[in-house]
């Protein structure tokens, strides 16, 4: 369990992680939720053959001619008479077309004489929406699983639903340790700083689709460490720091004191090894992050956030695309390095550098980054123009 591969080390994480049980989430709730039953058509959309255009529902029999008007046809208000050989009726886009007509002549092309429109020759079907046109009663709309965006919430709106089933939202307790750390705007003494990665997990975990509990910085004391870790009510206890083995890293102590039980000791990765997963005697999970921000903000990136994904029903792994270097890099040492970056799209594709500074204590290049870039143990010498392994971050 101790220095395990990345991606060895996200399978076993993963493993211990079961979906949350499913809840009603109305659709104004459910964005970025996932699915949890498939969301089925009640009806034909549109449940009647519709006006694609304003103008005039003819028989397209009696086209060209001059016809009478026998009626209107509006959005929400059809006309329900029976239209005969020589008429035709009034129609606005998306008003049902009546059954006698079947075709649609637009405005533009006919000339009204108060009762009386004269008409070109039109083709059958002629600017109409077919009924069922954009789904059929009984269709499968959305599959469980589908995680809801603006546009799928939108058409589970337009089958008729005000709500849908979704899985739960994880709750993930942030618990940040160490005596150098305050939380603003309380003023910090002489060798202490603010702490900005749990505000910046805590953005992180919200846009993931989780819940994110808040606590105050622990002091470096095991009851303190303890305590916390006892009465954090959540689906997954997340510390930041203290997950080292120095004499003021308590966190894996005190998690022990509460029969953790490790899947993950340490991990081969740079930033990020003392990271470690397990866990507790009551069946909470726990996952240590290192202190300092960029090694807690990499390792959130690909380990927390499949956590997150796998407990609402999304579990994928990170997403990583191809670019070429900007720039000569030397060889890799023997811990697979994510090094915060920037990309650009160019003419000839996508190009990324990483920046030349990747203290894992810069909160700063994190903040300019939009990548992680990958390079694996051992990776030997590259130069500007590699393809490379990069991991985009959602950036505004």
């Amino acid at each position: 369990m101790k220095l395990l591969a990345v991606d060895d080390a996200r399978a076993r994480m993963l493993a211990e992680i079961a979906v949350l049980p499913a809840e009603a989430a109305p659709l104004a709730q459910a964005m970025g939720r996932v699915l949890a039953e498939d969301v089925v058509a009640g009806r034909d959309q549109p449940p009647f053959t519709a006006a694609a255009m304003d103008g005039w529902a003819v028989r397209s029999v009696d086209c060209p001619g001059t016809l009478k008007v026998v009626g209107e046809s509006a959005a929400g208000r059809g006309f329900a008479g029976a239209v005969g050989s020589g008429e035709a009726v009034r129609i606005f886009t998306g008003a049902a077309v009546p059954a006698d007509c079947d075709a649609v002549v637009v405005q533009e092309d006919a000339q009204r004489d108060g009762q009386i429109v004269r008409v070109p020759r039109v083709a059958p079907e002629t600017f109409l929406r077919p009924t069922g046109g954009d789904f059929r009663a009984g269709e499968v709309l959305l599959e469980r699983g589908t995680q809801l965006d603006p546009w799928r919430i939108s058409l589970a709106a337009s089958a008729g639903r005000a709500e849908v089933c979704v899985y739960g939202r994880p709750r993930v307790a942030l618990l940040a340790t160490g005596e150098e750390i305050v939380e603003a705007p309380a003023a910090p003494g002489p060798w202490q700083i603010y702490d900005s990665a749990v505000p910046g997990l805590a953005a992180m975990i919200a846009g993931w689709g989780g819940l994110a509990l808040r606590a105050r910085p622990l002091r470096d004391e095991l009851t303190s460490v303890i305590s916390a870790l006892r009465e954090a009510e959540a689906d997954l206890v997340v510390t930041v720091g203290g997950a080292s083995v120095g004499d003021h890293d308590l966190v894996r102590s005190a998690a022990q004191a509460l029969g953790l039980s490790l899947r993950v000791e340490s991990v081969n990765v740079r930033p990020g090894r003392p990271t470690f997963f397990g866990t507790l005697s009551d069946g909470r999970r726990l996952l240590g992050l290192p202190g300092n921000p960029a090694s807690a903000f990499v390792c959130a990136e690909i380990f927390l956030k499949p956590i997150v994904n796998a407990y609402r029903g999304a579990a994928t792994p990170p997403a990583t695309l191809s670019a070429r270097l900007e720039n000569d890099l030397p060889a890799n040492g023997p811990r697979e390095h994510w090094m915060r970056a920037k990309l650009a799209s160019t003419d000839a594709g996508l190009t990324v550098r990483p920046y030349p500074d990747q203290d894992s204590s810069l909160v700063s290049v994190f903040a300019a980054s939009d990548a992680l870039m990958r390079r694996l143990p051992n990776a030997s010498a590259a130069t500007a123009g590699s393809v490379v392994e990069v991991l985009p971050l959602a950036r505004a």
